[in-house]
């Protein structure tokens, strides 16, 4: 399996990241054109969400055809160009392969509705009346998961939209089919592949009511799934790429599994937990404040569990699902740039591979859209609905969807100070980000020394630098306070700290006289003075700072 340890994974939503030919919507030409910006930032892969043809209802996870490219994000020669001019820069591509579901719109879905049987069993028909859906699970998205076809008199499974029908991964043939996807994409020079919500594609043979949940019991790291893994990615002839699963309500347990290097079957895993801790009675539209302690918890808890498994831990806060983390745990306003900093240093020197959603290595905020009317995700729109009918206000709904929506994190890369932040020429298929400003964007940031996007070059530098970050084993050590979380990296005699103050407050913590001989390697603070002889040290809001006993190479 290629070694990713010491590997840093870019993601770019191609719709909202530069549009070459002015008709508002990001095109893989864009991404071309800033391959050397990403270069300079120091990533080794691009994970490209889905650009296949698509009715975009879900934003390009409703796939309709996943050999091919959607005209409006360019053509196959784009993409090969893009390869191409990658490789020069020691770049390659990740994927994103939703293959839980197709879009509606798949020639497998419409030759089941036309009545062909072998097509049929493509997807999960149940038969039965319209009154009565074979179970009562619930779409993520809101509702039903399952739907009606008055023509056929059957119901099919689809956990998110009603245009994203599940596969049926019991069918040995449907396999096969995806197998030859991965086979496709390999022999045009992917190097990488994501699997998005992977862990559910293993549905239980008996079907059955749920009266704990939504159903997710019964289907998340569902009875096939490591098998039909392993099947996978050996036929295809990936056992050697660098892969990602996204798992939805996963447990420690099974991400060990899934990527531990024994089992081949992935390199690493997406888990959510920590990015559920504002949720209110795990309820991702009931807001509440981030309980610190629970977050430190769970860190703790996954870092050593994955560790002492040999699995490995995909590192992120940000992505095309989730809200901007600056908005979310950091500071907005005085301390914008110190939270930035320390949110991103948080996770990039624990153990496993670090992702940088787009923006995020700027410090883009959330969208705050005033109203309804800007907002695009199919998600949010049927929220907003279900939020009115349980008697929010449009007031009280608009500002859940502020914090929650998935558009939060899909406004356009913010380029430069123009009017539409250099995305685009034209208007933009979604408004920029309320919070767009000058000093978050990349072209004032590239001319600051003490930039957000500077710190971002130098901890990807760091992790080339010292094999501790990228290979070293992790400890967490006791601070005395919920809000600051410290830890250690070791390595045949490396060890460095790491300690983070999340809140907008000063903290003291209690000091290892250890730390007292160690350097300081990096911090969020200019011209900080640490004593780290003392036995209790007191950090400024949002501080960050590593020390090490690493010397320089």
């Amino acid at each position: 399996m290629a070694d990713f340890r010491d590997k840093v994974v870019y993601q770019i939503y191609p719709k909202s990241f530069r549009d070459t030919n002015g008709d508002g919507f990001g095109d893989i030409p864009g991404i071309i054109e800033k391959l050397d910006y990403l270069q300079g930032l120091g990533v080794d892969y691009l994970w490209l969400t889905p650009f296949f043809p698509s009715p975009q209802n879900d934003n390009g996870y409703d796939v309709a055809d996943y050999c091919a490219i959607d005209p409006k994000f360019g053509t196959m020669a784009d993409l090969e160009e893009l390869i191409a001019k990658g490789e020069e820069r020691g770049i390659g591509l990740m994927l994103d392969m939703v293959f839980n579901h197709t879009s509606t719109e798949h020639v497998w879905f419409r030759k089941a509705l036309a009545g062909e049987e072998e097509y049929q069993k493509y997807y999960i028909f149940k038969d039965g009346i319209p009154e009565q859906p074979p179970t009562n699970w619930q779409s993520k998205f809101g509702g039903s998961a399952w739907e009606y076809v008055p023509g056929l008199k059957k119901w099919y499974l689809r956990l998110y939209d009603v245009t994203q029908a599940d596969l049926n991964w019991d069918n040995p043939k449907v396999r096969e089919e995806l197998k030859e996807v991965l086979r496709f994409w390999k022999n045009k020079g992917i190097g990488a592949f994501r699997f998005d919500v992977i862990n559910l594609v293993s549905k239980p043979e008996r079907m059955e009511d749920d009266f704990e949940g939504d159903g997710r019991r019964f289907y998340s790291d569902g009875p096939h799934i490591h098998e039909y893994l392993k099947e996978l990615v050996k036929d295809a002839g990936i056992e050697d790429f660098v892969t990602v699963g996204e798992m939805s309500s996963t447990s420690l347990e099974h991400c060990i599994r899934y990527s531990a290097p024994k089992e081949k079957e992935l390199s690493m895993c997406f888990n959510f937990h920590h990015l559920k801790t504002d949720y209110k009675n795990g309820d991702k539209w009931a807001l509440m404040p981030t309980d610190y302690r629970k977050l430190k918890g769970l860190f703790m808890e996954w870092q050593m569990g994955m560790q002492k498994g040999d699995g490995w831990n995909a590192l992120f806060w940000c992505n095309h699902d989730q809200p901007r983390i600056v908005s979310r745990m950091g500071d907005e306003g005085i301390y914008w740039r110190e939270s930035a900093k320390m949110l991103a240093g948080m996770i990039h020197f624990m153990r496993g591979t670090p992702y940088i959603y787009q923006g995020e290595e700027i410090g883009m905020l959330n969208a705050h859209y005033p109203s309804i009317e800007q907002y695009r995700d199919v998600e949010s729109l049927n929220y907003y609905r279900i939020l009115l009918e349980q008697g929010k206000t449009t007031e009280e709904a608009v500002a859940t969807l502020a914090a929650r929506s998935r558009d939060n994190s899909r406004t356009p890369m913010q380029w430069n100070g123009e009017k539409y932040g250099g995305f685009s020429e034209a208007e933009p298929w979604i408004p920029m980000s309320a919070g767009f400003r000058e000093e978050i964007t990349v072209e004032a940031q590239q001319k600051d020394s003490d930039s957000v996007f500077t710190f971002y070059k130098k901890i990807i530098a760091m992790r080339k630098k010292y094999p501790v970050i990228a290979k070293g084993e992790i400890s967490f050590s006791e601070t005395g306070t919920d809000m600051v979380l410290a830890y250690e990296r070791m390595l045949e005699g490396q060890r460095i700290v790491v300690l983070c103050n999340l809140d907008r407050k000063k903290q003291d913590i209690k000091v290892d006289g250890e730390w007292g001989s160690y350097r300081i390697l990096l911090g969020n603070y200019k011209q900080r003075e640490i004593d780290m002889e003392k036995e209790i040290y007191t950090m400024e809001p949002y501080e960050f700072i590593v020390l090490g006993n690493v010397e320089e190479m």
